[in-house]
């Protein structure tokens, strides 16, 4: 997005995004057909394959802690010991919590009956270890089957719902003053809406750092970031929540079971073995994996680039690609790109097929992934971010503040109203909004 001003106006020249007019039987032809193939034993030894890892890491740590002494080491000064230690079990949390993050994956695929062809083993599995990580695992499952099922949908998707100018109570939209798409704006709107949503590099970094810290309890516990028409008060754990079927009651109580179980566990840890122990050994990981969970999916399904729908112009393979696949912390190099995707089995790297369809298991996923992407890419479509990690958290952040309340595709505009796509159809329609979009 490139912007210029004159007369009082800012335009910008957009981006375009092909909205796709594909059948999802176009999508999953694509797709080899071994790829659907799920063994439950090749998944099991995946888990321990991470419990190894997770626990080569703590074995690691500790033995490198007992040489951080004068007896092993000569250091300049007393305080750089504790210094060391600090720094070497930091490490500690980082690594255990990046693999972590691979079973919170495992356990994720198991609410989609990606794990095995048995049903009984999936929710089993998927039950023991989303409750090791303070997940309910049925509440989650149920709510996240929805958001797979309408990805991208104003009133219909469960997280990263947009907020509307209305919603945050900004200045009607005045079509004299700036465009519905977003190309070009007005000075005078541009410094209202600065004005009444912050643009400062202080407030995103607080406000994205907050998101990742507190972003997944907040929306287990009270819906934050999910979808604006539920009543106030909805959470994960309430079996009458509106976002559950009466049928689903028991399923609600055995996830808050789990939790109970899991809370239990940590409480008696911390009384047997100290709550230092307890929190450098699990709880600093896990926090870990929250961070590292919503900095996935935050990415996956938040950009400029990304369109949301309204009913009318919603489709199934409209909003599973509504998605994009990133390489997670591919900025910090192709190595670390590579730990990446390798410690939490691919998931932000194949995303955009997981949407596609969510019982391929992550080591058919690659594969699936590519042969996708050449179908996509016939179409005109490409569906890859920029590497996944804080500064492009930062960057969306900042970019996606708000959606009009007009129109039926939308794309996020920034703190001055401008957005930095437009959408764009392969049969040259117009627009919901009336606007003449052009035949590419």
């Amino acid at each position: 997005m490139s912007d210029g001003s004159e007369k009082g106006v800012t335009t910008v020249k957009q981006n375009v995004c092909v909205i796709p007019d594909l059948t999802i039987k176009d999508l999953l032809s694509a797709i080899p057909a071994h790829c659907f193939k799920r063994s439950a034993l090749r998944s099991s030894l995946y888990i321990v394959y991470d419990l190894v890892v997770i626990s080569g890491i703590y074995k690691t740590a500790t033995y490198l802690d007992t040489l951080i002494s004068p007896e092993h080491i000569s250091l300049p000064h007393p305080l750089l010991y504790p210094a060391a230690r600090l720094s070497l079990w930091a490490g500690y949390t980082f690594w255990t919590g990046l693999f972590a993050t691979g079973l919170w994956v495992i356990a994720h695929e198991c609410g989609h009956q990606a794990f095995s062809e048995s049903k009984l083993i999936n929710n089993s599995v998927g039950w023991v270890l989303h409750s090791a990580l303070g997940v309910p695992y049925h509440s989650w499952r149920i709510t996240h089957a929805k958001h797979h099922a309408s990805t991208g949908h104003m009133t219909q998707d469960q997280v990263f719902v947009p907020k509307t100018r209305s919603q945050l109570g900004l200045p009607a939209f005045d079509p004299t003053k700036e465009d519905i798409l977003g190309s070009s704006v007005s000075d005078e709107v541009m410094k209202e809406l600065k004005e009444a949503l912050g643009d400062s590099p202080i407030g995103a970094t607080i406000g994205a750092a907050t998101y990742l810290l507190g972003g997944w309890p907040a929306y287990l516990i009270r819906n934050a970031s999910g979808q604006k028409r539920y009543p106030k008060g909805t959470n994960h754990f309430n079996p009458d929540a509106v976002m559950f079927a009466p049928h689903q009651r028991e399923s609600i109580i055995l996830s808050d079971i789990g939790i109970v179980l899991w809370l239990a566990g940590i409480a008696g840890s911390i009384y047997t073995y100290g709550f230092s122990t307890v929190f450098r050994l699990y709880l600093a990981p896990y926090l870990w994996v929250n961070h590292w969970l919503v900095l996935i999916t935050f990415l996956q399904h938040t950009d400029p680039l990304l369109p949301h729908y309204r009913a009318s112009e919603f489709t199934f393979p409209r909003g599973a690609l509504a998605t994009l696949d990133r390489t997670l912390l591919g900025g910090c190099g192709s190595i670390m790109g590579w730990i990446g995707g390798h410690a939490t089995h691919g998931i932000s790297e194949t995303h955009v097929l997981h949407h596609v369809s969510s019982k391929i298991p992550h080591y058919n996923a690659w594969e699936a992934s590519d042969a996708l992407r050449k179908r996509l890419e016939q179409a005109g479509i490409k569906l890859e971010g920029a590497p996944g990690g804080w500064g492009e958290v930062y960057r969306v952040f900042k970019e996606c503040k708000f959606v009009e309340d007009e129109g039926n595709i939308l794309f996020y505009k920034n703190s001055s109203g401008l957005a930095a796509t437009r959408p764009a159809f392969t049969d040259g329609s117009a627009s919901d909004s009336g606007i003449e979009i052009d035949k590419i």
